[in-house]
């Protein structure tokens, strides 16, 4: 039988502490913490990829409104990561690997020039301003000296084929998303998001009271929800999937009507849906212009409820 090898009882090292250690784990997995310092390994693991992947803000809708959000609600109250980003262009097939779920809460417009001075003139043009405000406010004077340089002001819209894609090819092999208000511009602009969010922009009336109420009630999300109000953008569409994934309208009781393109749209739109997407799950929800919106208590536990039955958790 071998004699197991001693430390030297004088004249110890680091090195010789490790040399031993060396001879009493001959074939055998270094594990240890020790051991692993013995072969300059770290035991720590790679961070794990968050469980949301989130695309948020445009020109008119503010990043920071957005994330201070979906902070609060999913990241904290639910405890779960989600990744953030304004950068359109990283949505694709690569990125999405590894997520479970989507959220997008975005528009499809992009403005390569900004909204400025258009024409060389010298007003400063801002159509979020000409939407919420009386039009004799609408244009402010811009001074500057050396005069700017004429901008076109034009519109152009970022989402590209394989982006598109990308999303429907997520949602069908299994991903969920969650699509936020003004998103449905987003599926004016992409064939392939309108078929998965089942919906395209029809316009919005200025910012004022609404009730977004329940049409349905039967389905996980709305467990514990009930009618309520918001002061946002009541946002009108063209929804082409069944009638019965709908399960909230927005309604405007004062009787307020809306129209678009010569079309009357109404005082009522659909405002939460959801159903399967191949073997995926989608859910949309309308109000989110506004931060007070997003923390109306009923709205808040509506997106908790969505985020849960997305990620096929118990509501």
């Amino acid at each position: 039988m071998k004699s197991k090898p001693s430390l030297p009882k004088k004249g110890i090292t680091r090195r010789s502490v490790i040399s031993s250690l060396a001879g009493l784990t001959t074939g055998v997995a270094l594990t240890s913490p020790l051991a692993a310092f013995a072969r300059g390994k770290s035991t720590e693991k790679a961070p794990e990829k968050d469980t949301i992947f989130a695309l948020m803000g445009d020109h008119y809708h503010n990043a920071d409104i957005v994330r201070t959000a979906l902070t609060r609600d999913i990241v904290k109250d639910m405890g779960i990561s989600v990744k953030m980003t304004d950068d359109y262009t990283s949505l694709n097939a690569e990125t999405l690997k590894g997520y479970k779920m989507l959220i997008i809460h975005r528009d499809g417009r992009v403005f390569p020039e900004g909204i400025g001075p258009i024409g060389g003139g010298n007003k400063m043009v801002s159509l979020d301003f000409i939407r919420h405000f009386p039009k004799n406010q609408s244009e402010v004077p811009v001074v500057s000296d050396p005069p700017l340089e004429p901008t076109s002001g034009e519109m152009a819209a970022w989402i590209q084929p394989h982006q598109g894609k990308a999303v429907r090819d997520f949602v069908q092999n299994g991903g969920s998303v969650l699509f936020f208000h003004n998103v449905t511009d987003l599926g004016s602009t992409n064939a392939d998001i309108h078929d998965v969010l089942g919906a395209v922009f029809a316009g919005h009336p200025p910012i004022r009271p609404f009730k977004v109420k329940v049409k349905k009630s039967n389905h996980p999300i709305m467990k514990g929800i009930t009618d309520f109000i918001v002061t946002d953008e009541q946002h009108f569409m063209e929804y082409d999937k069944d009638p019965e994934h709908i399960l909230m309208e927005s309604v405007n009781e004062d009787g307020l009507r809306y129209s678009y393109k010569g079309k009357d749209m109404g005082t009522t739109a659909p405002a939460v849906w959801a159903y399967e997407y191949g073997q995926g799950r989608v859910c949309y929800l309308a109000p989110g212009h506004l931060l007070t919106a997003h923390w109306n208590p009923m709205y808040r536990k509506l997106k908790q409820n969505a985020v849960r039955w997305l990620l096929r958790q118990s509501c």
